[in-house]
């Protein structure tokens, strides 16, 4: 598993790095958030640990800027314990926080917890609807929905984000992403009206302004 830990006092970085090494991971280390932004654009990480307050920006906007994008989840490391810090990362799709100082085993665990959770997860159902993550195939009462392989990649998308909300930008992002093509707003709204008369106008929730979140059967 490879790891990609975003942490400007070197103190800390050396002392987890060496923790998690010993524990079986792969661990790189960014200092900034430029340095974090261009790690991540050459390899891929299954986790990331992202300091808040980085020399050159917040771990807030890199994971809105970039790391949503691409659905790696991320632990948030800060000194400030505010309620409104803790509630704002976990709102824009962080899997978890944690305030310093911390405890290395219980990081270790929280990572664990992570892995578990994440291998488990290889088909996601949510009310009559089965996405197969591994098969990249939709389901309703057991049928294949047929999508195009864009409809079936903004699924994805909101799939991998169970709960969380996806914002337009992001899926803006994408688009031009996979296809190359300019897009606006508009196309958003377009792709996910489509998508809804295949699956069902109950699935996808709008949050108006911001984006859209599919919501588990678990709430």
């Amino acid at each position: 598993m490879k790891i990609l830990l975003v942490e400007d006092n070197e103190v800390i970085s050396k002392g987890l790095s060496y923790s998690l090494k010993k524990e079986g991971f792969e661990i790189n280390m960014a200092k900034t958030k430029n340095e974090a932004r261009i790690a991540i654009e050459k390899e891929r990480y299954d986790l990331i640990i992202l300091d808040v307050a980085l020399p050159d920006g917040t771990g807030f906007d890199l994971y809105e800027e970039k790391i949503s994008l691409l659905s790696i989840p991320t632990i948030f490391l800060t000194a400030k314990d505010e309620e409104d810090d803790i509630v704002y990362g976990l709102n824009i799709g962080a899997e978890d926080y944690m305030t310093k100082p911390f405890s290395t085993k219980e990081l270790l665990a929280r990572i664990n917890r992570i892995i578990y959770k994440n291998k488990k997860r290889t088909t996601v159902n949510v009310k009559d609807i089965e996405f197969d993550l591994d098969k990249m195939e939709v389901y309703r009462n057991k049928e294949k929905i047929e999508l195009t392989s864009l409809e079936l990649k903004i699924l994805h998308l909101l799939f991998l984000n169970v709960d969380k909300v996806v914002r337009r930008n992001s899926i803006l992002d994408k688009i031009w992403e996979w296809t190359g093509n300019d897009v606006d707003d508009h196309t958003v709204t377009v792709y996910l009206k489509r998508i809804r008369e295949k699956v069902g106008d109950d699935l996808i929730t709008t949050i108006k302004g911001i984006g859209y979140r599919i919501d588990s059967d678990e709430q």
